[in-house]
């Protein structure tokens, strides 16, 4: 078995659809079910033996060592984290309570759960904690992307938390022995992301009639990674992974926003035109660019490809067209999650 924190968010509703998929091994999935966890996401999972859920936070250390002890999992895989950039602006205190204090109980509870391991056991255990590019700041147009090697420069409250996260993990491998594996992702995208970011919120407006906002002048950058490409990195490192090793995960898809929405309408138009017959492209609106905006992400994938044979399969246009029709075929869910009817289920948890 292996415990998977968070998983009722984006990333790690893919990764539990993609592990019980792929595998027989079961999961117990921790979630605390936050503004952006959502119970729908995993509600075709929920008579499948191989699959368990408890609602917990995972600042609440003595649950997570109840549950680490009376379930024996040979792995935590750590999604859980707060992750939009604009909230972290607004309410920072959320995120370092989530990503910061959130990350050290983890490790507490699982140090101590290991440690009270038979020897064999305690060698195989895993502690994979997923993390994001943002941790490395911002590039200029002509820097190589970001690799394992990159020296962190976060420059969000959001991207600060996640690095104070990144680095309690390593220490708790150099200090204390922990098996520790830590993932770096770029932007994703896919199925299930809550209507707040990019690509959601635009295909929502779209249809709605509304404005799709623009920060600045639309040229910055970043590099889409599919969400099922994503997964199937992260099971790879939790199965061949050197312990204390860091792996950075990219789409190898480098595009700037406004290429990105115009790309979406172009979509919209031919699967779902409007009934005017003008292009969605007319409602493209640019507004006051975000607090700090980083210019550019892009990730160099070369070692988890050498060492780990994972490359991303998912190229970006046929990735965008797949996510882009599982939003229209799925209306109900994003229905519900703008309405907040999604919340009913999650309080009845």
């Amino acid at each position: 078995m292996i415990f998977v924190t968070g998983a009722a968010g984006f990333i790690g509703a893919n990764f539990v659809h993609h592990w019980l998929a792929s595998r027989d091994e079961p999961l117990l999935v921790l979630d605390a079910l936050t503004y952006a966890g959502n119970l729908e996401s995993l509600a075709d999972l929920r008579g499948d033996p191989r699959f368990g859920f408890e609602r917990v936070d995972i600042c609440d250390r003595a649950t997570v060592a109840a549950l680490l002890a009376r379930h024996q999992p040979r792995a935590l895989l750590h999604f859980a984290a707060e992750s939009h950039v604009d909230r972290s602006i607004d309410g920072p205190g959320a995120f370092v309570r989530t990503n910061i204090q959130g990350t050290f109980e983890l490790l507490e509870a699982a140090r101590a759960y290991r440690a009270g391991l038979a020897a064999p056991d305690a060698a195989a255990f895993r502690f994979l904690h997923v993390s994001t590019d943002e941790v490395f700041g911002s590039l200029g147009p002509d820097d190589a992307p970001f690799r394992e090697t990159t020296p962190y420069a976060p420059n969000s409250p959001y991207a600060a938390s996640k690095a104070a996260s990144d680095h309690l993990v390593r220490a708790w491998h150099h200090t204390y022995g922990l098996p520790v594996l830590t993932t770096n992702c770029s932007n994703n995208y896919g199925p299930y992301q809550f209507p707040e970011k990019l690509i959601p919120l635009m295909i929502h407006h779209a249809l709605a009639g509304k404005a799709l906002p623009v920060y600045g002048d639309g040229a910055n950058v970043r590099d889409w990674l599919y969400v099922e490409d994503h997964c199937r990195a992260i099971a790879r490192v939790l199965e061949a992974g050197q312990p204390g090793e860091t792996y950075c995960v990219g789409g190898r898809n480098e595009v700037r926003n406004i290429d990105l929405v115009r790309e979406l309408c172009g979509l919209l138009d031919r699967l779902r035109p409007r009934a005017d017959g003008a292009s969605y492209a007319e409602q493209i609106t640019f507004v006051t660019d975000r607090l700090g905006h980083d210019r550019r992400y892009a990730i160099d994938c070369t070692r988890i490809q050498r060492d780990l044979g994972w490359e991303p399969r998912v190229d970006f246009a046929t990735g965008l067209e797949r996510t882009v029709r599982w939003y229209l075929e799925h209306g109900e869910w994003v229905e519900h999650v703008l309405s907040g009817s999604y919340r009913d289920a999650s309080h009845a948890a």
